[in-house]
């Protein structure tokens, strides 16, 4: 396996698709590295050479990827929660944090049903 900014990529699928296994690197992302890399998409990570793979990781370099975006995500929610916003107040909760409804769905953020007892309609 290759390994770029800390993640093992596949071997066996094409560069594009095996680079969006890095957290912060996305399908257009992805491209856009590989133009500037000058390597092509449809190649696969086996087929890669070390010098191609030294520039692919010089342009993944120019980005926040992995840790670094992890942490400066984290530390953002949790600046929201300090201060008191309206939208770290529904991170604090576990509540959905961009105006959806709940009262039928966020089960993602809410969590399995708590059923209470004698709630008839």
């Amino acid at each position: 396996m290759a390994r770029i900014a800390g993640v093992d990529i596949p071997r066996e699928k094409r560069v594009v698709i095996s680079l969006t296994y890095i957290f912060g690197i996305g399908n257009t992302t992805a491209k856009k590295v590989l133009a500037d890399a000058g390597v092509s998409e449809d190649a696969r990570v086996r087929d890669l050479t070390e010098d191609e793979l030294n520039k692919i990781r010089e342009q993944i370099d120019k980005y926040k990827v992995e840790g670094d975006l992890r942490r400066e995500t984290s530390l953002n929610i949790k600046r929201l929660m300090e201060i008191g916003s309206y939208r770290g107040i529904r991170h604090r909760r576990g509540l959905p944090v961009r105006g959806q409804h709940t009262k039928n769905n966020a089960r993602t953020r809410k969590g399995p049903r708590k059923t209470v007892a004698n709630k008839k309609k």
